[in-house]
């Protein structure tokens, strides 16, 4: 299969109104209309992080359809920390199909988008046709609240804990600086190191030497700034905010993931690999690539190869 990467400018945004709320979506491949599949970026990311992916999508015949997920870009930010939970964020993504007219799509989500995407498939299988994730693998409900098991193992100023129980500290600090923040966290080649005290991401927001070298370039760093700069950090970080309040809202899903599913580890990625992932995902087909967390922007080649091999096999019934 020739993945080679066709040139192509990102697609320019359209406002669409969905589920009460804006959304900046980045549309491609409206010539293969019927054949959809929707991206949905992490955080703090952007639909831009697909940037790699969507030309070569788009060649081998799908419909992108790449949204600012609500909290970023020129999505709507709404106030209240309950309209970033998972009911909320995957009512988005049934009224983006609705939109569009599609029944069911494929879906490739990265870090939090990705637990979006396993959760819209938990809430929504009859709209999933074949999962893709990476970095984050399907996260297993457990008997204890998410945030409350992380605080008990991880400490109160692992930083999922540290956005809930410092409300709008990290917000301000990544605030101050938005390009600052994203070059130091957005990295290549870092050496491993052992963790630091206290909130490792406004370690991160405040260093004045981060390890590794920059993986944006200056003008995609400018795209990060920008949006940033206009939404702010509270609406993504709002979806942290929300993981016990999610706990409760899946206690009623069948966990099991009965679609096709890919899942793509970088094998540098300080998240960790799931042990037991086809428990919960028995059609998965588990990948490592040697990168770290931004696994589709660092070795986006590898990364778009292996999402086109594998949606090529797995086609939809």
């Amino acid at each position: 299969m020739n993945t080679s990467t066709p040139e192509m400018p990102f697609p320019e945004p359209a406002i669409i109104s969905v589920n009460g709320v804006d959304l900046e979506v980045f549309e491609a491949g409206r010539e293969n209309t019927g054949n959809p599949i929707v991206l949905c970026h992490g955080w703090p990311d952007l639909a831009f992080t697909w940037r790699h992916q969507i030309p070569a999508l788009v060649a081998a015949g799908y419909h992108v359809i790449a949204p600012n997920q609500r909290g970023f870009g020129n999505s709507s930010t709404p106030d209240e920390i309950v309209s970033y939970d998972i009911e909320h964020l995957t009512d988005d993504l049934c009224g983006l199909l609705d939109y569009f007219g599609y029944t069911s799509a494929t879906f490739i989500g990265h870090d939090w988008g990705a637990f979006v995407v396993w959760s819209f498939t938990l809430l929504h299988p009859d709209r999933v046709d074949r999962v893709v994730a990476l970095s984050l693998p399907y996260l297993a409900r457990g008997e204890m609240p998410w945030l409350d098991f992380m605080e008990a193992v991880l400490g109160s100023d692992y930083y999922f804990v540290h956005f809930t129980k410092h409300p709008g500290v990290a917000d301000a600090v990544f605030d101050a600086d938005p390009a600052r923040f994203i070059n130091n966290l957005y990295r290549r080649d870092e050496p491993l190191a052992p963790p630091k005290p206290g909130m490792a991401l406004i370690e991160i927001a405040q260093d004045d030497a981060p390890l590794g070298d920059p993986l944006l370039s200056e003008r995609e760093l400018a795209v990060y700034d920008s949006a940033f700069t206009h939404s702010g950090f509270t609406g993504g970080i709002n979806w942290y905010r929300n993981l016990n309040r999610n706990w409760h809202l899946l206690a009623e899903a069948d966990p099991v993931i009965h679609q096709p599913a890919l899942m793509i580890y970088g094998l540098r990625d300080s998240v960790a690999r799931s042990e037991h992932l086809s428990a919960f995902v028995p059609n998965v087909e588990e990948l490592s690539l040697d990168s770290g967390h931004w696994v589709q922007q660092e070795r986006h080649r590898d990364t778009t190869n292996a999402i086109l091999t594998w949606l090529a096999r797995n086609p939809v019934s």
